[in-house]
């Protein structure tokens, strides 16, 4: 457990609970939908459903591949435990997949050193050829610079990029450009014709555990294998290429693609009134990558939303319906432009079901704790963020002046259909030292953190769900 971060956060609430007092007197909706949300805010600070939901997935399914049969196996049981809590309208939404197995894979330097390396195969890379590939490494310092070569001045060789290590930040900006070289890298050293490509992991740790993730597609495929290296071994490697002689690797993975399924998993605490038909979307995904358990990504996520709806539902019927989707295959490049669980859940919708969903926000961070709000544009100043900063002040979330555009890969499609959408900001400082490593599991979820992501949620979410603010309205005219 990571003690003195919980210590920390329980401090930060103590003190702001305190000073309540000065978030201030709002005109905002009626005085009784605020005080239910600050009831419902107080209760899930006490809340068990988000940690046993994310014990009991992460135990009986372990690691939930996109399309693999414990994703599936999850997917159904997730919907029983939504029912059992109370969710109405429960049911899994299938949509083809192409999935992916790692199989075996391994590397090392060859030659008269030869040391093993600590590497996994990016998702959706091709197995290498049986006996795998040996070659000489050529290091670059950045994606640009593999780019700049000659097309065809790699043959025979091995595309290295080694960016430098990713900086720890609490809003995890640092992962972008690292992404950036997992998905283009592969296409573009094929392009200069290397066998292979590899690069430093998109993580912030410094252990001895690469991390996974997607590469991608370009014209239907990915044309040659890709890893990861975890951070002290690209530092031996890129070392040893400093030294000047030439540096060979022999790189092996038996992955392979296959036609399959995911599955979204919906359900509702419905609203009561007339307007029971406006429905505000809690998305996170089901799929996890395959080295660790999936649990800070995104079990976790699961655990908050279904939390923090059934803390609504305790409280008493909302106006609006709250519905939960866990999203399946948000982990996986696909072939073609279908995308993820929200393409398909988008592709289900007509247009006036779109119309109907006034709200919606994603959790895909972890359980470390929320402190910050955006809002959607327009909404940043007025009686509604009053009220969201009066209710959610005094456990250390504070209103920021940027607006959510965004969202995250699952709610994404709905949100560029012009749903408006809202972010709970988590601290990351340590998340991308565990994501898509074999070293996310259960005992990395605080507990105390993960109560207090579940109270922001609830109370932010009642605010909207009892009333009639209407986020569209609010936006500035063009």
């Amino acid at each position: 457990m990571f003690v003195s971060a919980r210590r920390s956060a329980i401090a930060a609430v103590s003190v702001l609970s305190l000073a309540s007092a000065l978030a201030g007197p709002v005109m905002a909706q009626d005085a009784a939908t605020i005080r239910n949300a600050e009831q419902v805010r107080d209760a899930a600070l006490n809340d068990t459903v988000a940690m046993d939901y994310v014990t009991q997935l992460t135990t009986r399914f372990g690691p939930r591949p996109a399309g693999s049969a414990s994703e599936t196996a999850a997917a159904e049981w997730a919907a029983g435990y939504m029912r059992e809590l109370g969710f109405k309208n429960v049911h899994i939404q299938a949509f083809p997949l192409v999935g992916w197995e790692r199989g075996e894979e391994s590397a090392a330097i060859v030659g008269a050193n030869p040391q093993r390396l600590a590497v996994a195969a990016l998702g959706h890379s091709p197995a290498t050829p049986a006996g795998g590939i040996e070659a000489e490494v050529v290091r670059f310092t950045s994606l640009e610079d593999l780019s700049a070569v000659p097309d065809g001045s790699l043959a025979g060789k091995i595309a290295y990029v080694d960016a430098g290590q990713m900086v720890p930040m609490q809003s995890g900006a640092g992962y972008g450009p690292l992404t950036r070289i997992r998905g283009a890298g592969p296409s573009v050293a094929a392009q200069k014709g290397a066998l292979a490509f590899i690069m430093r992991s998109a993580g912030s740790d410094e252990h001895r555990m690469p991390h996974t993730g997607t590469t991608r597609y370009v014209n239907g495929v990915v044309p040659l294998p890709g890893f990861a290296l975890s951070a002290p071994d690209a530092d031996q490697l890129s070392r040893l290429v400093s030294y000047g002689d030439p540096v060979r690797i022999h790189l092996s993975s038996t992955a392979h693609t296959y036609e399959t399924t995911s599955h979204n998993v919906i359900g509702d605490m419905p609203g009561h009134g007339d307007r029971a038909d406006e429905i505000i979307v809690l998305g996170s995904h089901m799929d996890s990558w395959d080295l660790g358990t999936g649990a800070i990504d995104d079990g976790a996520g699961g655990a908050i939303t279904i939390a923090a709806a059934k803390a609504i539902a305790e409280q008493g019927p909302t106006a609006r319906t709250v519905r939960v989707i866990l999203y399946g295959s948000e982990e996986v490049a696909q072939p073609t432009n279908t995308g993820n669980g929200g393409g398909a859940y988008l592709r289900s919708l007509s247009a006036e079901d779109i119309a109907n969903h006034v709200f919606t926000g994603e959790s895909d961070f972890g359980a470390d704790r929320v402190y910050a709000l955006q809002l959607p544009i327009g909404a940043q100043t007025g009686a509604f963020a009053d009220a969201a900063n009066r209710v959610l002040y005094p456990i250390g979330v504070l209103r920021t002046n940027v607006p959510e555009t965004e969202g995250g890969a699952d709610i994404g499609p709905i949100v560029e259909a012009g749903v408006p959408v809202f972010g709970l900001k988590q601290d990351g400082l340590r998340y991308f030292d565990l994501h898509h490593t074999a070293d996310d599991t259960l005992d990395k979820i605080d507990p105390e953190q993960l109560r207090q992501n579940v109270a922001a949620w609830a109370a932010l979410v009642w605010l909207v769900a009892d009333s009639d603010v209407d986020f569209r309205a609010m936006r500035p005219t063009q």
